[in-house]
């Protein structure tokens, strides 16, 4: 059986080591998105026209250009332009992080401006400082509203993230692909098996991530 490919050699250990840089590509990138993300979406929702046009066109250019052209330019231009080397892991942080900061922000600007303008009207009536304002009534609510939309943009980071093997990084697919490359002959059915363990590698990491979300809106449902 294809099966019998994994369990040869360090073959299981060495997918393992690609689903770990896998992962430490998508949450170091989550973690940076998430945080610049919510200042973005605080500058987006800004009363100067030149620092929400400014926000527009970072979002607008990072929806229009592919993503892995950004990590061609990156990657390569780096390189080319600076007569310098970077690894393709940090490569990969970068360009994620630079694309999940725009969809981020994008989110929480949705979230916020979606909150009922009394609201806030309210709450200025009542002597709250914009800080509490924001603390006390904007926070909260919106906080609600971009968790599922942003659980939903993380777990498209992580899968994302395959695009790393195109620029030469080592994570779970490409040694997915070099394994069955090296059995292909012997084992001809050995790609649904690798793909099919590859599956259930992503699974294991995007699934808790959709019961967190649920857990969360029943949570704040109560």
């Amino acid at each position: 059986m294809g099966l019998n490919v994994l369990f040869e050699g360090s073959n299981f250990e060495r997918l393992l080591g690609g689903l770990w840089v896998t992962a430490k590509i998508a949450f170091v990138s989550v973690f940076f998105a998430c945080i610049l993300g919510v200042i973005l979406g605080l500058l987006m929702t800004s009363k100067n026209r030149l620092i929400r046009a400014i926000c527009r066109f970072y979002l607008e250019f990072v929806r229009i250009i592919p993503l892995l052209v950004l990590l061609f330019i990156t990657y390569f231009g780096v390189a080319k332009w600076f007569n310098t080397h970077i690894d393709g892991v940090t490569v990969c942080i970068w360009v994620f992080v630079f694309w999940g900061t725009a969809e981020m922000g994008d989110l929480v600007r949705g979230a916020l401006t979606s909150i009922e303008k009394h609201q806030v009207e309210s709450a200025y009536a009542l002597g709250l400082t914009p800080l509490q304002t924001f603390r006390y009534i904007l926070l909260p609510q919106s906080l609600k509203r971009v968790t599922p939309s942003a659980i939903n943009l993380f777990t498209r980071m992580v899968k994302t993230s395959s695009l790393a093997m195109l620029i030469g990084v080592l994570e779970v697919i490409k040694v997915g692909q070099q394994i069955i490359e090296t059995s292909l002959f012997t084992e001809p059915s050995a790609a649904l098996w690798i793909y099919g363990v590859i599956f259930l590698l992503y699974f294991a990491i995007c699934y808790p991530l959709s019961l967190f979300s649920r857990y969360l809106e029943t949570y704040w449902e109560k």
